[in-house]
């Protein structure tokens, strides 16, 4: 099984070096249809989410990262770890002000992988339902 780094994410979502990018789309598309496997991880995802927010790179608003990497987390032949824990961290990125980490978190919480969010950051006060605990 291959394993995809960020840089074919965004070579495919950006378009900036079209030969790379050529050659993501059609890598991506073999994955669309089951005709190749590959997976990746939870923080290549959040590297990607960095870089395309990051206005020393490419700037882009939350909502647009997060309805253009949503459908690449889907692919038929992508193994995307917790698939759903991160979806809705996507969806939880693009209706917050949520670092995509924290969002994570959120979306870990949400699923009942945890019962608690140990941390002294309130931020995550302001997600209805989770529970942050500070440490003793």
């Amino acid at each position: 099984m291959r394993f995809l780094d960020a840089d074919i994410f965004i070579r495919a979502l950006t378009g900036d070096d079209p030969p790379k990018a050529a050659a993501c789309e059609r890598l991506f598309r073999e994955l669309a249809a089951g005709r190749a496997e590959a997976t990746t991880s939870e923080a290549v995802l959040a590297e990607i989410v960095f870089v395309l927010a990051s206005p020393r790179h490419y700037g882009f608003e939350r909502a647009k990262i997060a309805r253009a990497l949503a459908p690449y987390v889907s692919l038929r032949g992508l193994r995307v770890p917790e698939r759903p824990v991160v979806a809705r961290a996507l969806a939880l990125y693009e209706a917050t002000r949520l670092d995509f980490e924290d969002c994570l978190t959120v979306a870990k919480f949400e699923s009942g992988m945890v019962d608690a969010i140990v941390s002294h950051d309130r931020g995550f006060d302001r997600i209805a339902g989770v529970v942050r605990v500070e440490p003793a």
